[in-house]
């Protein structure tokens, strides 16, 4: 069987198209990630993986959950995405049409999303500074998500895309030993 990013490449692809095309990025990747966690939920995987549901009363059950939200997402369009995954028995693989409609929207709008984890809590003007040398070195816009690890003694890690900086007392001590060892 093909690996679920593959089965989630094309649908991703057409969804941002779709969305690029009419402007809808922000709508679409809020609908997405709606049905992702419906999709997600362990009752609805139960549902989802037995074969002898309705095809059609499940797609209609998945719209009705994303129309009793707060905020109401779903639209004629979404309806149809939900309809065809149904029909085609890929409710499994939207996790991952959702984080590739991300990676293609954030290419789209110059945008990345880094993460710093670090042994202590990051003040507003370190962040500042950290996203100012991310942008000059990415090229891109950044938003920061800051969480804290003690088991890292001191310093931080940052990811951006595939690229992670180790500045982390344990990484260093963790360098240290391979050098000395090897």
């Amino acid at each position: 069987m093909a690996e679920k990013s593959t089965i989630a490449r094309p649908y991703a692809e057409a969804v941002f198209e779709t969305a690029q095309a009419s402007g809808q990025l922000k709508e679409w990747s809020a609908l997405l990630q709606t049905v992702a966690l419906i999709t997600a939920d362990a009752d609805m995987q139960n549902i989802i993986g037995n074969t002898s549901v309705n095809k059609e009363q499940l797609a209609q059950l998945i719209i009705d959950v994303a129309d009793s939200g707060k905020e109401n997402v779903m639209t004629d369009q979404g309806r149809n995405l939900v309809r065809l995954l149904t029909e085609n028995r890929r409710l499994d693989v939207v996790a991952e049409i959702c984080e590739q409609f991300e990676t293609l929207k954030a290419e789209a709008e110059k945008t990345v999303e880094a993460e710093i984890i670090s042994a202590q809590e990051v003040s507003a003007a370190q962040q500042a500074l950290i996203a100012d040398k991310l942008k000059a070195r990415l090229g891109r816009e950044v938003s920061l998500k800051c969480t804290v690890d003690e088991s890292l003694m001191g310093g931080a890690i940052i990811k951006a895309g595939d690229m992670v900086i180790d500045g982390s007392v344990s990484g260093q001590l963790n360098k240290l030993s391979v050098e000395l060892v090897g």
